[in-house]
């Protein structure tokens, strides 16, 4: 037997597998790591086996042995090999940087007593568990029927069960319960022509989607298998892990970036070992080593923190259904504003639609939502960040000790720094950004980290008229402490969240009301049930609309729709206020009334009227260089015959233009676009553009990146 096995997975250049002889007796599988004789010297290297086979073509005597299995390595399932080559030719990357993707813990650490479990903190919650109303019921069933079908499916196999106490009943409530009723009214999986089922969760803030999602999760487990539940970011962890982890306690793993290699391991360990049945973490857990996997869940499917921004730039609602087609289980994607992506899919039949229209608090409404005018507040004499009738409902709440949310979706103290006398703004040595001035003094970029202390005189001038323009969280925090000196005051932004913990402790201290406004960025609307939160403040609604981001109105309609229903989510009612400078727009106007199936209509026909995705495939090709002349003489040469494939396939080539930030970090960038229907044209094109690039760059000097939407 021979055993093909990629070298170093730390190197990207080597994009081969190289074909090594299996020593008799030894015991190996499509996925372990392993010590091998590299090269002349026979240097012993480490390499992952990525498939097996009987024979090779070629003298056996010059085939070299593996040398050992490496113990306590985690052991990877084949299926993710399958993920990692899948993925290296959907997103044109190297077979490498996808296997270090999906394996994203490589070695052992040793145990470190002081090490505490991350859901630990949780166990002496109670559980809040709900019966479910119809609607919920529906839903619930609807995906049980779609993994018993996957269940059914793999009959052949015969299913064992994993350590630890699998075959708990459900709570008894659920006996008589809505779901109980709806599953007996024997609900059927899609028809749909995938080969697992795919369902979009659509329901409106508040309506209960985690509710839903733990009955399913319930059945799943009770049968053996285990979940994987997708959160967009760290933020959003501490109350799905509240909930999760006291539903099912002490079979349930953690992972996020704030966690060490050694924390990161156990958890992956326990996932391989079968100790628990439920992963929560961001988009990597997606790659968990479950045996069982039963069930993928993709919560707030919409955030863009689910699309990775480092090769391989790959989209995790694809490769979720990507891994649950390999492993045979339902996906269930959930959220109140789903991607156009998602949701045109659901139309057309391919992902079946569930819905939930009322909130599931009883007697719990959407909130009052009011849209003010800066104009007209300006015109008025009003030059606050705050608007008179968020500054009147500030102080009403406040008196009945009443929660307030204010968001705005730009941290530090001022947007930027500018020079009264030459105009000239201050940026970013490295970075075509200006830079952000924050309260302790410090000018940051947000782009690459560089940080100076404000100077005193303007370094294009000499100018002593230096002053800071524009509002972000710290200068709103400010600013809210100094009209509100008796109130409590939290902020949440990622200048606050650098440490371990940071999170929940900001989350907890607000939840049990220890702050009475929690200030901050996109973080702080995103999932979040706050009972006591009433009133809702969007300081500057209108902020991304004008961003270069054919995006840019679904974006915003979907951050505005998400902040709006953390209020009013209790027995109180809410309010929430939206103030903007562009009152009319239909992403602002269709927020507020939260009508996400009219938004969908009006902005699916500008994409089609455009072009644009879910209408057509659109590809974004990067090039990157240190080297801007260099960069410039290779994508357009490149992109000069690359017309010829475009017209061939009747394909739209845009570019090469400037990147919107043209220089990060000393590094030039341009884009290139290639708009088509066909995403196999599209992957085709993409190659043969890459093809020409390398005419002109043989060494290799241009870093390409793609995106592909």
């Amino acid at each position: 037997m021979y055993a093909e096995i990629i070298i170093d997975i730390t190197n990207e250049a080597l994009d081969r597998a190289y074909t090594y002889h299996i020593p008799e007796g030894m015991d190996l599988h499509v996925g372990d790591r392993v010590t091998i004789p590299f090269g002349a010297s026979n240097a012993e290297k480490t390499g992952y086996v990525v498939g097996l086979r009987e024979n090779f073509d070629y003298d056996p005597s010059k085939v070299k042995d593996i040398v050992a299995v490496i113990p306590d390595a985690i052991s990877v399932q084949e299926q993710l090999i399958h993920l990692a080559a899948w993925m290296s030719t959907e997103y044109g990357t190297t077979m490498n940087q996808c296997l270090k993707t999906v394996l994203p813990v490589r070695r052992t650490v040793r145990k470190n007593a002081r090490r505490i479990d991350p859901v630990r903190m949780y166990q002496n919650e109670q559980d809040e568990y709900h019966d479910l109303n119809p609607a919920q019921a529906q839903a619930a069933a609807a995906v049980i029927a779609g993994y018993q079908a996957c269940v059914a499916k793999r009959t052949a196999s015969p299913v064992t069960s994993v350590p630890g106490d699998t075959e708990t009943a459900e709570p008894e409530s659920t006996g008589t319960s809505a779901l109980a009723e709806a599953k007996a009214a024997g609900e059927a999986a899609p028809a749909d022509g995938h080969p697992v089922p795919r369902y979009l969760l659509h329901g409106i803030t508040g309506s209960g989607k985690t509710e839903v999602y733990l009955h399913i999760m319930e059945e799943v487990i009770r049968r053996g298998d285990q979940v994987i539940l997708l959160i967009p970011e760290i933020s959003l962890t501490y109350q799905t892990v509240r909930r999760v982890s006291t539903r099912f306690q002490g079979r349930v793993a953690i992972l996020n970036s704030r966690m060490s290699i050694g924390e990161r391991f156990e958890q992956y360990t326990k996932c391989e070992r079968g100790e628990v049945n439920v992963l929560i973490g961001p988009r990597s857990a997606v790659f968990a080593p479950f045996e069982r996997l039963g069930l993928i869940i993709m919560d707030e499917e919409h955030e863009s923190a689910y699309k990775s921004e480092t090769a391989p730039r790959y989209e995790t609602r694809d490769v979720a259904y990507e891994r649950a087609r390999l492993a045979g289980c339902p996906v269930l994607y959930g959220s109140a504003t789903p991607s156009l992506t998602i949701y045109s899919a659901a139309l057309r039949g391919e992902v079946q639609l569930l819905e939930l229209l009322e909130r599931a608090h009883a007697g719990a409404k959407l909130a009052e939502t009011e849209i003010i005018d800066l104009r007209e507040e300006l015109a008025k004499g009003n030059r606050s960040i705050l608007s008179e009738r968020l500054y009147t409902l500030m102080q009403e709440k406040l008196e009945k000790k009443e929660q307030i949310m204010l968001f705005m979706n730009r941290r530090g103290y001022s947007n930027f720094v500018s020079c009264r006398s030459c105009g000239e703004a201050l940026k970013c040595p490295h970075c075509d950004i200006t830079l952000t001035l924050h309260r302790d003094g410090s000018l940051r970029c947000h782009y690459c980290g560089y940080q100076t202390r404000l100077m005193k005189l303007c370094p294009s001038c000499g100018s002593p008229y230096l002053a800071p323009f524009g509002f972000g969280t710290e200068k709103l925090e400010s600013y809210v402490k100094k009209i509100f000196p008796t109130a409590s005051v939290l902020r949440m932004d990622a200048d606050t969240t650098k440490r371990k913990g940071d999170h929940e402790r900001i989350l907890e201290k607000f939840r049990k009301h220890q702050a009475d406004i929690l200030i901050g960025t996109q973080m702080i609307v995103k999932g979040h049930d706050f009972p006591d939160v009433t009133l809702v403040g969007l300081i500057a609604a209108d902020l991304n609309l004008s961003a270069p981001d054919f995006k840019a109105s679904e974006r915003t309609f979907q951050l505005l729709t998400q902040a709006a229903g953390r209020a009013g989510r209790g027995a109180q009612a809410g309010t929430v206020i939206i103030q903007t400078y562009q009152p009319d727009h239909y992403a602002i106007v269709l927020s507020k009334r939260q009508d996400y199936r009219a938004f969908y209509e009006k902005e699916f026909r500008f994409r089609k009227l455009m072009g644009y995705p879910p209408t057509e495939r659109l590809m974004t090709i990067q090039l990157a260089s240190k080297d801007e002349d260099f960069l410039s003489m290779v994508s357009s040469a490149a992109a000069e015959g690359f017309q010829l494939d475009c017209s061939a396939e009747g394909a739209e080539l845009i570019g090469p233009l400037e990147a919107s930030v043209y220089r990060i970090n000393d590094v030039y960038r341009k884009i290139v676009y290639i708009k088509h229907p066909s995403h196999d044209i599209i992957i085709r094109l993409r190659d043969r553009f890459t093809e020409r690039v390398r005419q002109h760059d043989r060494r290799g000097l241009v870093l390409l990146n793609f995106d592909l939407q």
